[in-house]
């Protein structure tokens, strides 16, 4: 096996998510990635504000945006229980949307690396992709790098959706009635 191989595919994702990140500050964009913007979005047309905010979720996954914020804007536009499905969906979509970009740039490079390491972490995923996958999502929820690990890895993306889908629930939630009772304490509500 070639070990270059995988440094190379690495340095491809390194390169691309500097790329992705230098236009998002070139061109702007990164100003709309704020509480205020994402929550205006969607107050002033919940259709339309809905695509905008997953598609801002999608590409703020890549560029190293907490989601904490998404679910923030959610949650004080939409309320507890839409804002949380709301943010639930943009999730899922945007861990979808990184585990192909990030696939298709750095293939399994993770998987062929030859360190002690890296073959037990992944010796536990591929003998249960899906509980790992939940177990992870419950602890670190979107983190970008937990999505570029994951799609890198070598995970089928049937077990990586599935575990996506299973460990989001209870974080988002979590984060739903932290920032719902912020919002009645300082009066947004």
């Amino acid at each position: 096996m070639n070990t270059v191989r995988p440094y190379k595919r690495l340095l491809a994702v390194l390169l691309f998510l500097a790329l992705l990140l230098a236009i998002f500050e070139l061109s702007g964009l990164r100003s709309h990635f704020n509480l205020a913007y994402l929550q205006q979005k969607l107050v002033d047309n919940p259709i339309t504000g809905l695509a905008v905010f997953i598609l801002i979720f999608a590409l703020g996954n890549l560029v190293q945006i907490p989601g904490w914020i998404f679910l923030a804007a959610a949650v004080l536009a939409l309320g507890r229980t839409w804002g949380g499905i709301a943010t639930y969906i943009a999730a899922i979509i945007s861990c979808t949307a990184t585990f192909f970009t990030i696939r298709f740039v750095g293939g399994d490079a993770l998987r062929n690396l030859n360190g002690k390491l890296a073959k037990r972490l992944l010796s536990q995923l591929d003998d249960h992709p899906i509980r790992s996958t939940v177990l992870l999502r419950i602890v670190f929820q979107t983190v970008p790098p937990l999505n570029y690990a994951l799609a890198m890895s070598g995970i089928r993306y049937r077990d990586y959706l599935v575990g996506t889908l299973l460990g989001l629930p209870l974080p988002i939630l979590a984060y739903c009635l932290f920032f719902d009772f912020l919002a009645v304490q300082l009066h947004l509500h």
